[in-house]
């Protein structure tokens, strides 16, 4: 192809093996001796180290690029590295590594985070974005934190990372204040857990815009999966000065993300005028308690 066309020529082709590259990824042999004939195969550790990217050492999964050498990338990865082979530095080009895709075809590999069934290779991406054994991620809603982790390293990640107030109990009975809450434009208040039946709780309150409207709402998260959340239910009260509001529902999943709970408005709401009249005095200070109670389902 000429410089400047403005096709693109992809080449498909089979993955050159040379010197340096046995050197690189040596392959055991495992020798089975019968009757008149020897069989010899990878073992499947190699195969799956073939498949994992030099560069972000996850699994490939096609498009499997080659340069004209034999070096194997990610379609990620790919991306990155301006075209350019980060083993050799030759020009990687539109080279697909088909054999490699073909061997990856024939793979059963276990799930990585600890289940016990076997997938086919194409299937156990699928299957580890919905595993149940797979980390959760932090629940605190106050910053964007990327740790990852079981409940027992998440509630000491709370606690010490995040100085989260951790309580035992089934029943609480929490208040908020704030000097200025006209000022207050999607504030999230500290997050608290409860232990409860031998289980966690993460309780949430924060100021938002309902539309154009401001509001405050409250709701409670399940530190499991969803199925255990049902097992429970809450409810959540809020008032004063002869009025009051309550709410009743079934804790969401942390597997649920903070903000897909609040949007979807699975919780106690209280507008912000209304708010304002529990709180008394001259409604320039936000007073509010919240009492609330968790129970498990017979």
């Amino acid at each position: 192809m000429t410089r400047g066309g403005v096709c693109k020529e992809v080449i498909e082709s089979h993955p050159k093996i040379l010197r340096h590259d046995v050197s690189d990824k040596s392959i055991n042999i495992t020798k089975t001796s019968r009757a008149n004939e020897k069989h010899t195969m990878p073992s499947t550790n190699v195969v799956y180290e073939l498949l994992e990217c030099p560069m972000c050492t996850k699994l490939m999964y096609p498009p499997i690029h080659q340069c004209p050498n034999g070096h194997t990338l990610c379609s990620n990865c790919k991306s990155k590295v301006h075209n350019c082979c980060p083993s050799c530095h030759s020009e990687l080009g539109n080279i697909r590594c088909l054999a490699l895709e073909k061997v990856a075809e024939s793979l059963e590999l276990p799930c990585r985070h600890g289940c016990h069934d076997i997938f086919p290779y194409y299937s156990k991406l699928k299957h580890e974005q919905n595993c149940r054994f797979r980390p959760y991620n932090c629940p605190y809603a106050g910053s964007k934190c990327s740790v990852t982790g079981d409940i027992s390293n998440l509630v000491a990640h709370l606690k010490n990372d995040h100085n989260v107030d951790m309580h035992d109990g089934c029943t609480f009975n929490h208040r908020y204040v704030k000097s200025n809450p006209h000022e207050v434009e999607n504030a999230t208040w500290m997050l608290t857990v409860f232990n409860c039946y031998g289980r966690q709780f993460c309780l949430h309150f924060e100021a938002f815009h309902l539309g154009m409207a401001p509001v405050y709402i409250s709701f409670l998260r399940f530190i499991g999966e969803d199925n255990e959340a049902k097992n429970f239910s809450y409810s959540l009260e809020v008032g004063g000065y002869g009025r009051k509001l309550t709410w009743q529902g079934v804790p969401r999943s942390i597997r649920d993300s903070h903000q897909k709970i609040r949007d979807s408005q699975d919780g106690l709401i209280i507008p912000r005028k209304l708010a304002l009249f529990f709180s008394g005095g001259n409604r320039k200070e936000l007073k509010l308690r919240v009492i609330g109670r968790i129970w498990k389902e017979q």
